[in-house]
């Protein structure tokens, strides 16, 4: 089934977000109260206060927002080409749709992340509806079929129907024989870096490590070599 896909059609990404506010106690009243209501749930199992509990704001989209969006894609002379989106998120959000509009926009084209179909792409298309911004073609999925969709996760994949199971990237990369993208933070640890220690770039660099291996899980899934070194090529602006 893979092996019809050409890996040139594929735009390999990898969001990262925090919080919209540092702390729960710089949100209004009302998204006080909206953010309470939205994590009743979760909080109740694990008897934790919304303040205690607005670390993890940031995997919401009403409450959170993204800093860094690290694409990835492979030439015609089989390199691997990675570049990062960062800074102001409606910056970000504009010019990952350029991308998406000006280089991505076929038919064959298609998106792939790790948990992207629950996670990325959504928060992408949220995050640009609250903007105010029309979404591309390669987020707008209302009326399409499931087999339409232009995704593929490799979650999804490594399923295989079973969908009690979540299987971590961190934990796929280990079992495939792929270097590891957590050998400096992880997810947890995006929020303290950014609010705290003011350090996007080791969050760009965390980002665009996640993106590549990403790629390597298809690789591996498509039975193809691995990416080696020489072929990665980091993109500085």
């Amino acid at each position: 089934m893979l092996q019809k896909f050409h890996l040139k059609n594929i735009l390999f990404l990898d969001i990262e977000t925090v919080p919209q506010k540092e702390s729960f106690d710089q949100l209004d009243a009302e998204k006080k109260i909206l953010f309470e209501k939205k994590t009743a749930y979760q909080r109740k199992s694990e008897e934790i206060e919304a303040p205690d509990f607005y670390n993890r704001a940031g995997i919401w989209a009403e409450f959170g927002k993204i800093i860094c969006i690290s694409v990835g894609y492979f030439t015609p002379d089989d390199k691997f080409r990675i570049r990062s989106y960062y800074g102001e998120e409606i910056t970000i959000l504009t010019d990952f749709k350029k991308l998406l509009d000006n280089y991505f926009n076929r038919p064959e084209h298609i998106l792939c992340a790790h948990n992207g179909k629950e996670f990325d792409f959504p928060y992408i298309a949220r995050r640009m509806i609250i903007h105010g911004m029309p979404l591309p073609e390669k987020l707008q999925l209302f009326g399409k079929k499931p087999w339409e969709v232009p995704h593929l996760d490799t979650l999804e994949l490594w399923k295989f129907g079973d969908y009690k199971h979540f299987t971590s990237l961190q934990l796929l990369t280990n079992i495939l024989g792929i270097d590891s993208p957590k050998d400096d933070i992880d997810g947890s640890m995006v929020a303290e870096v950014y609010y705290q220690e003011n350090d996007i770039e080791r969050i760009v660099s965390y980002c665009e490590r996640d993106t590549l291996a990403v790629a390597q899980v298809l690789l591996k899934f498509m039975i193809k070599p691995l990416l080696k070194e020489k072929q990665i090529i980091i993109v500085k602006e």
